[in-house]
């Protein structure tokens, strides 16, 4: 898995949305999501929903994996590895106390992604690596407002990764527009936003675009 640096050759950094943690209105939503996806380049969507139950969940993938694949935006899912595969998600996304990552390969096959939280620790993520994760993320790299962190790693982690390991970093937490080109040059290849889209004053197809302006420079 070692191999030379690979910062310089690597791909640019690309985008990967989050939905909120609760949608009020699903069809509402589902109309803020194609507008964003068609204001620029998003590789992939998930959708994490806290806390919702199964049926809720069932919904939302319905009703938004449609909208994100006529866009070619992989769809991932939040922490359930069954639930992504009952409702032909793409892939899953796991935390540390969520399914194994064997358990979720088990579920999901051979062709599914799967990502695995790391925080800011470098040997959870080498093992994950090692045991066949398409993805890692760490983070928070900044202060969040989406979700309770506690784990705040410096953006050198991201280089350090990007040197040593070919498996692709996901950087995630209080990511913004501001902050998104530091991210990408420390070595992210995705940067995982939620609020940062989401919330945005100017509105979500106009930070779609900010981010992808700001992942090229």
């Amino acid at each position: 898995m070692a191999r030379e640096p690979r910062i310089s050759d690597r791909p640019p950094c690309r985008l990967y949305l989050i939905t909120p943690p609760a949608i009020a209105d699903l069809q509402a939503f589902a109309g803020r999501l194609e507008t964003a996806l068609a204001a620029g380049d998003v590789a992939a969507l998930q959708i994490r929903l806290k806390p919702a139950d199964d049926d809720t969940i069932r919904r939302a993938v319905a009703v938004l994996a449609p909208v994100a694949r006529r866009r070619g935006v992989a769809v991932i899912l939040n922490d359930r590895p069954d639930l992504a595969r009952e409702t032909g998600c793409d892939g899953v996304h796991i935390g540390q106390g969520d399914a194994s990552l064997a358990d979720a390969r088990r579920i999901m096959g051979p062709d599914a992604m799967i990502g695995v939280t790391c925080h800011d620790d470098r040997d959870l993520a080498w093992d994950a690596a090692e045991a066949g994760a398409d993805y890692v993320a760490f983070g928070a790299f900044f202060p969040t407002d989406t979700k309770v962190t506690t784990h705040r790693p410096p953006l050198d982690l991201l280089t350090e990764w990007q040197e040593t390991v070919e498996v692709p970093c996901v950087a995630i937490g209080g990511i913004t527009v501001e902050t998104a080109a530091e991210t990408a040059r420390a070595g992210a290849d995705f940067v995982a936003v939620s609020a940062g889209v989401w919330s945005y004053g100017e509105g979500e197809a106009a930070a779609v675009k900010a981010f992808n302006l700001a992942l090229k420079t």
